[in-house]
């Protein structure tokens, strides 16, 4: 083999080589390329699932927020409904109060109420000695029918009629106008046993406090209806 034969192999074999080099090239940067837009699509999927994430936990913040706004609301309304119930029961008994100042005013009507709620009173207490409290407008009324009253009891309960002391600390007066404030009594008496251990609050404004707080269900039912659940 001479030397030209020599140079032509040496050639071949560095045509040979450069061409597995060029094709292992190609093959590295068409895996590398792959793997470049493979990692890239991961990067892309991921970076698209942490903004869907994202989104979804501020659009759940939004909602909550909306159904905290919403519930607020509602209970605010409720409460402005509940005040203006409130007021329109309380204006009614402020009401009644008012027409209890007037029923003295009929001296002959009022007289048999006296009578009657010391009889009663009398029936509830069952003691031989009573103190009796009236208002000091009422004192000479009390006084006039206190003798029919203690008879009457006593036919009724079949007892002695009881010994029964009017005291001189009176009662609260009527106010002196419908627009009074403070401390006033519209009429009515109390009776207490003698030692003051049993004592029964028979005023107007007692029983009226007693019968509103019986019939506040029924009078709410009347005004509102369902609307009161």
């Amino acid at each position: 083999m001479n030397d030209a034969d020599v140079s032509r192999q040496i050639q071949q074999m560095v045509r040979f080589i450069r061409q597995e080099a060029e094709e292992k090239a190609n093959e590295i940067s068409v895996s590398a390329e792959e793997e470049f837009n493979i990692e890239k699509l991961q990067l892309v999927e991921a970076e698209k699932r942490k903004i869907r994430q994202e989104y979804e936990r501020k659009e759940k913040q939004v909602e909550i927020r909306r159904k905290i706004e919403y519930s607020m609301q509602l209970n605010a309304s409720r409460i402005k409904v509940l005040q203006a119930q409130d007021d329109l029961v309380n204006l009614m008994k402020e009401t009644a109060s008012q027409e209890l100042l007037r029923v003295s005013n009929n001296s002959q009507a009022y007289k048999r109420l006296l009578k009657d709620l010391i009889v009663q009173s009398l029936l509830r207490l069952k003691e031989p000695s009573i103190l009796l409290r009236c208002r000091e407008v009422d004192h000479t009324l009390v006084e006039s029918i206190l003798n029919e009253a203690k008879q009457e009891y006593a036919d009724k309960a079949q007892v002695h009629p009881p010994n029964i002391n009017i005291d001189h600390v009176y009662l609260p007066a009527p106010p002196t106008s419908s627009e009074a404030h403070g401390t006033f009594c519209s009429g009515g008496v109390v009776l207490a046993s003698q030692d003051g251990k049993i004592v029964c609050e028979n005023t107007l404004d007692a029983r009226l406090e007693v019968a509103f707080r019986q019939k506040l269900p029924e009078i709410r039912k009347r005004l509102f209806g369902k609307m009161e659940a």
